[in-house]
């Protein structure tokens, strides 16, 4: 599978996510601090391969409305940083204690894309417990369809 793929497929199921949130008029406060989540990890991490500093905390929480747009400028962001990096670049970085690290760029794209199913699989189970019917985000699902 090639980067672009998981590319695209995470942005997929993402969005997905995020057009349940675009339907809910109630608050979801547990879902809603995990998908914040998500995308600030996205951001986190795209930023760390740009060696720019990030603008999001770990935990910042954002309001919903606000998910769609963070989102397309992380997916931009990270089609960029693939244009503008080699997958065997090395990135040194530091996370958020102040640790420093260094990982290859494929490696970190990898963790950024686990990192995306893991907690979408939270916010899914989250959304079943409040009454929504959650979206399909399974990749060979959407493969299948030919989404992506």
């Amino acid at each position: 599978m090639s980067e672009e793929e998981m590319i695209n497929y995470t942005q997929l199921a993402d969005q997905r996510i995020i057009e349940i949130f675009k339907q809910v008029r109630v608050e979801i406060l547990d879902a809603e601090r995990l998908f914040s989540h998500v995308l600030n990890a996205q951001h986190i991490w795209i930023y760390r391969i740009s060696l720019q500093k990030q603008k999001y905390g770990v935990w910042d929480i954002h309001p919903k409305e606000k998910f769609e747009s963070l989102s397309l400028e992380n997916f931009k962001l990270i089609k960029e940083a693939l244009n503008n990096h080699p997958l065997d670049q090395r990135i040194l970085y530091s996370n958020s204690r102040g640790n420093q690290y260094e990982n290859r760029v494929d490696e970190i794209l990898f963790h950024l894309f686990n990192h995306s199913t893991y907690h979408r699989g939270q916010v899914v189970t989250l959304l079943k417990k409040a009454g929504f019917t959650p979206p399909v985000t399974d990749y060979i699902m959407l493969k299948r369809d030919q989404l992506f």
